[in-house]
């Protein structure tokens, strides 16, 4: 007897300013499909199909594609990735439709309160792998640890859910660091996009910062740079969380921010690599293969979220194989929150992780550096991870 075709739903930004972020989503697409066409649970063989909607890099959009998926294409499952806000909203609208949902990208508590839930909230629904904000605290510290520089540590943060969160007295920066010796000054929020940063470039001298951390767009810490720079003031280290893990020629078109923030050589963190040393439980694809196939398909240099982008479609198989009931939605999720999977990204647990339905990936540090072909992402600090290889040495601005 024929069973009950299985349909993924995917969430991507096709269009709209968060199109240039969905094209790693769309390659593992691509690369996946011939892995996505069928598989096996208890024995039987299930036919799967794979359901793409554009969010629009809009909220709106993004729930309309949810109920799209769940009532028009019947998704079992639904996977989503990018946009401080488009997630979230992908996330409750899932939950509204009893559909289960598996989205990363940005740290686990920016997930929970732009959903408006505390730390011990259990969705029914919705499952997020990613890091925490004290995780991206603890890297940029041995980040900041490793410049010989007096001083504040000035913190650049706008005045959003982001910058909320980084200030935040129990999720946010200041606790994580506490006991490691490091002042924060905050620089002053500002609103995205910013016009000018003239008063956070003055709290900058005020407080003699020689460090900078930030989570800014390519194009805003670009125009800090410049001010601070006709201002005589030259950070050693900026550590930037957020746009710069992708590369800034990816989120900017201007050759003015690629130049500027070229010279900065601006720190970031790094969760994944070709040279993390996973594998995917799904077509056995390692780091390095993974990227240089990218590289080689796409003319382009290989990101960062190709390492989220795969685990979504490992997690989604691995629930759909092993759920009491593929074809029901409740068993799906069930089998999420059951989930202990290793992945190209690492081992993702979601019976262990810091707070219900979310699942850690480990962190480290990284650079942008000059390299023949643009800027080059090097792992400069393993600090808790020692074995992703490092690639380069941190080099402070000079």
């Amino acid at each position: 007897m024929a069973s009950t075709p299985l349909c993924i739903g995917v969430v991507a930004p096709l269009t709209g300013r968060l199109a240039p972020l969905g094209a790693p989503l769309g390659y593992v697409l691509r690369a996946l499909a011939p892995d996505l066409t069928h598989l096996r649970n208890g024995g039987r063989r299930y036919e799967v199909t794979v359901a793409v909607r554009d969010s629009r890099s809009e909220p709106e959009a993004a729930r309309q594609a949810v109920r799209a998926l769940a009532d028009e294409d019947g998704a079992r499952i639904v996977l989503t990735m990018a946009g401080t806000r488009v997630l979230p909203a992908v996330a409750d609208a899932c939950e509204e439709a009893a559909v289960p949902c598996v989205s990363t990208t940005f740290p686990w508590q920016a997930y929970l309160h732009a959903r408006g839930v505390g730390r011990e909230h259990r969705f029914r629904w919705t499952y997020h792998f990613a890091w925490g904000l004290d995780d991206i605290a603890r890297v940029f510290a041995g980040l900041w640890e490793g410049v010989s520089v007096s001083g504040a540590v000035g913190c650049l943060w706008n005045d959003d859910l982001q910058g909320r969160l980084l200030r935040h007295e129990r999720y946010g920066f200041p606790p994580a660091l506490s006991g490691r010796g490091h002042r924060l000054a905050d620089l002053g929020a500002y609103r995205e996009p910013a016009g000018d940063f003239g008063e956070q470039v003055g709290r900058l001298r005020e407080h003699g910062a020689g460090i900078v951390t930030s989570a800014a767009t390519a194009t805003d810490l670009a125009l800090f740079h410049r001010q601070a720079r006709e201002a005589g003031l030259r950070p050693r280290l900026i550590t930037c969380s957020r746009w710069l893990t992708y590369p800034h020629i990816h989120t900017s078109p201007d050759p003015d921010v690629h130049a500027e923030l070229g010279d900065a050589r601006v720190a970031t963190l790094v969760y994944w690599s070709p040279g993390h040393p996973y594998r995917s439980g799904l077509d056995g694809i390692t780091c390095a293969e993974l990227a240089r196939a990218y590289q080689e398909d796409t003319g382009a240099p290989w990101l960062q979220p190709l390492g989220l982008a795969h685990p979504l479609l490992e997690t989604a198989h691995h629930a759909l194989a092993t759920a009491a009931d593929p074809a029901d939605r409740a068993s799906v999720a069930d089998a999420l929150a059951r989930t202990r999977l290793d992945t190209i990204a690492g081992t993702l647990d979601w019976t262990t992780g810091p707070a219900p339905n979310i699942a850690l990936l480990p962190l480290v540090g990284g650079q942008w550096q000059p390299g023949p072909n643009g800027p080059r992402l090097t792992v400069v600090t393993n600090a808790g991870h020692p074995e992703v290889p490092l690639t380069g040495d941190l080099t402070p601005a000079r």
